[in-house]
């Protein structure tokens, strides 16, 4: 009798340099990222950042060298990503809307000595490589880079090894170096060690019923801490498969209905303006009962609007799992899941997360009041790079101070009441931004709004209001403060609402407050003189 041989077991992943490695030994055959007719298997990734892991190191890579990766949504993200871990690299995202002072400002201060680019951003790269001394190597996969100077071309060459080299790589050591909008003053980078991001993706499998069988619909901007562990690595570290999208644009082409006719994702990450728009779209019942392939959807960005959720559950049958994240968090704080969803909340601290709600002198607030949210946990960062008293002010006694103001009911469901920064005093009462945009949002042809206060000749802050309409929408200032006048307190009103064409947006959709009050102030923006 023929016995089959027992399949040896790999040791799962400890570090994200070995995720590919052991899929590829688990599932090697299996189709791992779908862009445009392109497929990839796992055992191809898994060999092709291998090579490019070589290329590094001959290059002059060693371990702990911080490598940038200014790239579009593609696999080479990807392969560029854990080519540079393999090679014992740190990578450095770097936010693809970003001007060329701004792109140099973070390869100088992480000091990047490689770059992974993309042949659109020529311009900009080639302004950053005078900026920065410290750059010395730009790689593509692009094979017409070398007509702007990228010194490496990475093409497969077939003579180089496909065997991972062999660098150990330890769980403390540092994977992503993350960095932050800048609400405040410069960047920070923030810094996740490779045992931050197999924690959280660890965590997650624990929270969440995926599994290898999974595919999940990638669109948002990879170079952002949501889609690069949620989407990437989690997706990865489970063996599912990616279906890429080249940006969030996509989904109003005929490609996303199409994407879903024939990938069939099972797992969208979104933000709420997405699901806004998807309960807007036109689909038939029949479609959604019989075709649409979604079944898990991950919230998460900013404030997902009661409303929202109650439509979107009413007309896909399924609930959205809204959570709460930031970078310094790997990226989850807290989530709602699956089996018990609470809407307008982000749900109960994450599996293996603490969070306390506190007060200004640090001492944990009664259940139901209003506090700063700090957490701790093995996702929480390894501090901001080369910012010592950043990270002394953000990092205490093993608490992540996250500068996000909260609530925690009975149940410990966790309900975001404002940015600590965003706080508004009007006469010495405070008012929290979120909770007059939430009102906003419900009225009839809003599509965002944004709640800002500038300070006023006597010393205190006058409320304005900034209101994006649907095309079709007759929405005036009159309606606006009558329909608040009628859910909250009158201090809380905005002295003035401004309907402009276009709010500043982060890259994943939140509207930045910071900036649209600089705009405000500077004149750029109508607003009060």
């Amino acid at each position: 009798m023929l016995f089959k041989r027992k399949k040896e077991e790999t040791a799962k992943p400890k570090n994200i340099a070995d995720i590919l490695t052991y899929q590829a030994a688990e599932r090697g055959h299996k189709k791992y990222l779908f862009f445009k007719d392109i497929v990839y298997t796992y055992s191809q990734a898994e060999k092709l950042c291998n090579k490019i892991s070589r290329v590094l190191a001959f290059s002059g890579i060693r371990k702990g060298d911080r490598v940038a990766v200014m790239m579009d949504n593609s696999p080479y993200f990807i392969f560029s990503v854990f080519a540079i871990a393999k090679a014992g690299g740190i990578v450095v995202p770097v936010n693809t809307f970003l001007k060329d002072k701004e792109v140099s400002y973070i390869v100088n201060n992480c000091e990047a000595s490689a770059m992974f680019a993309s042949e659109k951003f020529k311009g900009i790269i080639n302004k950053v490589k005078e900026d920065c001394a410290c750059l010395k190597n730009v790689f593509s996969f692009d094979e017409n880079a070398e007509s702007w100077g990228a010194e490496n071309v990475l093409i497969k060459d077939k003579n180089m090894s496909e065997l991972p080299l062999d660098i150990e790589i330890t769980q403390d050591d540092i994977a992503v170096i993350i960095y932050t909008s800048g609400t405040t003053g410069a960047p920070k980078g923030a810094m996740l060690s490779h045992g931050n991001l197999i924690n959280m993706v660890e965590m997650a499998a624990v929270s969440y019923k995926m599994t290898e069988k999974d595919r999940f619909l990638l669109f948002l901007p990879m170079f952002h801490i949501y889609s690069f562990e949620v989407t990437i690595m989690f997706a990865s570290y489970l063996g599912a498969s990616i279906i890429i999208l080249e940006s969030v644009m996509d989904l109003k082409t005929k490609k996303f209905r199409d994407i879903l006719i024939f990938k069939r994702p099972t797992v969208m990450t979104a933000v709420p303006s997405v699901y806004s728009a998807l309960v807007k779209a036109k689909m038939p019942k029949l479609f959604i009962k019989f075709i649409y392939p979604v079944k898990i959807h991950l919230c998460s960005g900013s404030g997902l609007p009661v409303d929202i959720y109650n439509k979107f559950k009413k007309k896909f049958g399924v609930p959205l799992i809204e959570g709460y994240g930031l970078s310094e968090a790997s990226p989850v704080v807290a989530g709602n899941t699956l089996d018990n969803p609470r809407a307008g909340t982000v749900g109960r601290a994450f599996y293996g997360v603490s969070v306390k709600i506190v007060d200004k002198d640090d001492m944990e607030v009664p259940r139901g009041e209003v506090g700063e949210i700090i957490a701790k946990g093995p996702n929480i960062m390894q501090g901001y790079w080369k910012m010592p008293k950043e990270t002394a002010e953000s990092l205490k006694n093993g608490w992540f101070f996250t500068g996000d103001l909260g609530t925690m009911d009975e149940d410990g469901f966790i309900t975001i009441v404002d940015r600590k920064k965003d706080l508004i005093l009007v006469k010495g009462m405070n008012v929290y931004p979120r909770e007059i945009e939430e009102h906003i949002l419900n009225i009839k042809g809003v599509e965002a709004a944004a709640v800002i206060s500038i300070p006023d000749e006597e010393g205190d802050e006058t409320i304005l209001a900034y209101i994006k309409k649907d095309p079709d929408a007759n929405v005036t200032e009159k309606d606006v403060k009558a329909y608040l006048k009628k859910n909250i307190a009158n201090f809380k009103i905005p002295k003035h609402v401004y309907f402009p064409n276009e709010l500043p947006l982060t890259t994943i959709g939140k509207i930045l407050k910071r900036r649209l009050k600089e705009m405000v102030i500077n004149g750029e923006i109508e607003g009060i003189k």
